[in-house]
């Protein structure tokens, strides 16, 4: 991490530029030169820096992670709401989600996206763990019930097979997607009637 106002000016420019282009052009497909000459530096500051492109993408790609999970925290008594949260920081940032999907195509294609998921998904699971023991969230897997509302959440995100989303759509559209997505999570994870 660099220590001075300009090297941190540097690094964030680094940081920046490297996340657009590993966005549009995943990580065999990324360019350095690309990424300095988007940054006003050069590659000696981004190795300094990174150590190479693969560390590049990983400290990009942890961050997006890291920003997901502290943006949209899980609220596991209302998993419809942190649903439609997910759905629009997708809308924000359909960056990060694009960086998901190329670490999912080109690093780790089946079982956990990231090797050692860590504690922001152990929060997760905690979280619904004790909503479940509580009666606010159906029985099952922990991990299964946050792996489907993700899913349901990304129904129009940019790895949707059937449309993908853009915040360019008129806001009736979104609010349409937003209730929707809201009722379905409620009725598919609310605990089973008497």
């Amino acid at each position: 991490m660099p220590g001075t106002a300009r090297g941190e000016a540097t690094y964030q420019r680094i940081l920046e530029a490297a996340t657009e282009e590993f966005a549009e052009h995943g990580i065999a497909g990324a360019r350095v030169e690309r990424i300095v000459a988007a940054a006003r530096t050069n590659k000696a500051q981004l190795y300094g820096y990174f150590g190479n492109k693969d560390q590049l993408f990983d400290a990009i790609f942890f961050a997006s992670l890291e920003r997901i999970t502290n943006v949209v925290a899980i609220d596991a008594g209302d998993l419809a709401d942190w649903a439609v949260r997910l759905y629009d920081e997708y809308l924000r940032r359909p960056d990060l989600i694009r960086l998901a999907t190329w670490a999912r195509l080109e690093r780790r294609p089946a079982g956990h996206l990231v090797e050692q998921h860590g504690e922001y998904e152990d929060r997760k699971l905690r979280a619904i763990a004790e909503a479940q023991a509580a009666g606010r969230v159906r029985p099952g897997d922990p991990f299964d019930v946050m792996a489907l509302v993700i899913a349901m959440s990304m129904a129009w995100s940019p790895v949707s097979n059937v449309y993908a989303a853009t915040a360019d759509e008129p806001t009736a559209v979104h609010d349409r997607r937003r209730s929707l997505l809201r009722d379905t999570v409620r009725r598919a994870m609310e605990p089973a009637s008497g």
